[in-house]
């Protein structure tokens, strides 16, 4: 337990810059060991890989929570069990409605998305706006407003012009992913 506060406050402190654009609209704290989950987990597979996004959403299922993750290439779902002691003890809050996209842009390195339309959010209220992928995996769309984002850089690639998705920090020490704001 100490060791994974230790990185998660090395990381809050690494990605002090570039603060400005990290949204805070909405509660997030997510942090996976994958030395817990090694490949073929989805979600470990895809850190590393430039395009490679994975949506992640979070339940609880019997005292136990899941996260359902659907890569962005495939559609591919993955129900990953966080059973251990260390898990079962960290909380997980993502974002507007449960559900956070993150990925490794083709020129932006690591980043993460919330999974709701940030127009949406913000035009309409309410939390339900969700983003499905598109175009092979590339960008994610609103079936809403119609909206279409860019997944590697979050930007609005279709649709009427407006706000970018929300943009959480990500950070990844090679064993341990955390993403917050």
């Amino acid at each position: 337990m100490k060791r994974l506060l230790f990185i998660s406050l090395c990381a809050l402190l690494m990605s002090c810059v570039g603060e400005n654009n990290i949204s805070r609209e909405y509660e997030c704290y997510f942090v996976f060991d994958t030395s817990l989950h090694p490949l073929p987990c989805q979600l470990t597979g895809i850190l590393g890989n430039p395009g490679h996004f994975c949506k992640v959403e979070s339940s609880m299922v019997q005292g136990v929570r899941h996260l359902k993750t659907t890569r962005n290439y495939d559609n591919a779902t993955e129900d990953i069990m966080l059973r251990s002691e260390k898990e079962s003890k960290t909380v997980c809050e993502l974002g507007a409605n449960n559900c956070i996209i993150v990925g490794v842009s083709s020129f932006n390195g690591l980043v993460a998305y919330d999974g709701q339309c940030a127009n949406c959010l913000k035009e309409l209220g309410g939390t339900n706006f969700p983003l499905t992928w598109q175009n092979n995996g590339t960008q994610l769309h609103c079936a809403k407003c119609g909206r279409t984002y860019d997944a590697n850089n979050g930007t609005v690639a279709s649709g009427t012009p407006g706000r970018q998705l929300l943009n959480y920090r990500a950070v990844f020490n090679g064993t341990i992913l955390s993403v917050s704001n």
